[in-house]
Formats: C-alpha cells, structure tokens, sequence
C-alpha cells in the first residue's frame, strides 16, 4: 500500500470517527434535553404539591384561629356573666373585694 493510499484510508477513518462523535453528541443532547426536561417536570409536581400543602396548613391554621378565637370570647362572656351576678348577688362583698384588689395593686406598683 502506497503512503497516498494510507493518508486516504486515515483520513477516511477520522471522517468515520468524527460521523460516530457527532452522532454521539447528538446522543448525550438528546438524553440531556429529556433528563433537564423530567427534572422540570418533578420540580414542578413538587412544587404544586408544597403549594397545595402550604394551602392546606394556612386554611386548618385559620380553622384554629377562628376556633380558638370563639373560644375565647365565649370564656370572656361567661366570665363577664359570672362577675356581674356576683355582683347583684353579694353586691357589700364585691366592694370589699374591688377595694382589697386596689389596696394590692397600688403596694405592689410603689416597690
């Protein structure tokens, strides 16, 4: 074989080698493109589900809220209730007791 006949042959094989990487690029892009597009897809079905989650916990957080909140004023009826028979009831002791309640608070504020 003549050095004409080698260089023709190497260059023929690195054409071949080049087809083959281009190819193989071609490849790797195409996996890469359907794995970038996956990871898209997951992070967005992650993100809807914390949304929804968040969602979730802001709407039982309300729930509470407002639960805890009827609560409360229904103490605060019931308390204001209580006081006021106490009040009609036994109306010489609440005196006492408002005037003893007064006499505390006013040592306890002087130290």
């Amino acid at each position: 074989m003549t050095d004409q006949a080698h260089i023709d042959r190497l260059q023929k094989d690195v054409e071949a080698v080049k087809t083959e990487l281009s190819a193989l690029a071609s490849q790797i892009g195409d996996a890469m493109n359907k794995l970038t597009g996956t990871a898209q897809d997951r992070a967005r079905k992650g993100y809807r589900e914390a949304r929804a989650n968040v969602d979730t916990l802001m709407s039982d957080a309300a729930q509470r809220g407002s639960a805890a909140l009827d609560a409360a004023q229904d103490a605060a009826n019931t308390l204001e209730e209580t006081v006021e028979e106490a009040i009609v009831e036994r109306p010489i002791a609440a005196v006492g007791l408002a005037i003893g309640l007064g006499f505390l608070i006013g040592v306890t504020w002087r130290r």
